[in-house]
C-alpha cells in the first residue's frame, strides 16, 4: 500500500505544465519516442487505413457500377419508349391516312348511291308522268269516241228512216258478198 500512496504523493509534486506550444529542443522532445510511435502507427495503421480505403473504393466502384447499370437500363427504356412512340406515330399516321381515304371512299360511295337514287327517282317520275299522260290520253280518246259514237248514232237515228236503213244494210251485204267472191 505504501507504493500506492507514494505514487499519489509523487504525482502531487509534478511541476505544472506551462502553455501548449512547439518545443524546438531536440533533446527535450525525445525524437526517438516520436519516431517509434509514428512507426508503430504507420505499421499498424497502414492495414486499417488500407482496409478503410479499399472498402471506400469498393463502395464507390459498386455505386458507379450500379449507376452505370441504372443508366443503361434507363437508356434501354428510353430507346424502347422511342421505338413505341415511333410505332404509335406510324400507326396514327396510317390510321389518319386510312381514315381520310375511307372517308373519301365513303363520300364517293354516298355520292354515287345518291346519284343512282336520284336517277331512279327521275326514272320513276318520268314513267309516272308518261303513264299519267297515256291514261289521260286514253280517257280523252274514250270520251271523244263515246261522244262521236253518240253523235253518229244520233245523226243516224235522225237521218235514217226504216227504208234507208234497209237499203244501207242490203248495200253492205252485197259489198261483203263481192269481197267474199274476190277473196275465194
Amino acid at each position: 500500500m505504501k507504493k500506492l500512496t507514494d505514487s499519489f504523493v509523487y504525482l502531487r509534486h509534478w511541476p505544472s505544465a506551462g502553455s501548449f506550444g512547439f518545443n524546438t529542443d531536440i533533446l527535450a522532445t525525445n525524437p526517438i519516442n516520436l519516431s517509434v510511435v509514428l512507426g508503430v502507427l504507420i505499421f499498424f495503421g497502414k492495414g486499417v487505413l488500407n482496409d478503410l480505403l479499399d472498402n471506400r473504393k469498393q463502395r464507390i466502384l459498386n455505386t458507379i457500377r450500379n449507376s452505370e447499370e441504372l443508366r443503361e437500363g434507363a437508356i434501354e427504356q428510353l430507346e424502347n419508349a422511342r421505338a413505341r412512340l415511333r410505332k404509335v406515330e406510324m400507326e396514327a399516321d396510317q390510321f389518319r391516312v386510312n381514315g381520310y381515304s375511307e372517308i373519301e371512299r365513303e363520300k364517293l360511295n354516298l355520292i354515287n348511291s345518291t346519284y343512282k337514287t336520284l336517277q331512279q327517282l327521275e326514272n320513276y317520275k318520268n314513267e309516272t308522268i308518261h303513264f299519267e299522260q297515256q291514261r289521260a290520253i286514253n280517257q280523252v280518246r274514250q270520251r271523244v269516241f263515246q261522244q262521236a259514237l253518240q253523235g253518229a248514232i244520233g245523226t243516224l237515228n235522225s237521218c235514217l228512216s226504216n227504208e234507208l236503213h234497209l237499203r244501207t244494210i242490203n248495200a253492205n251485204i252485197s259489198m261483203f258478198g263481192t269481197m267474199k267472191e274476190i277473196t275465194n
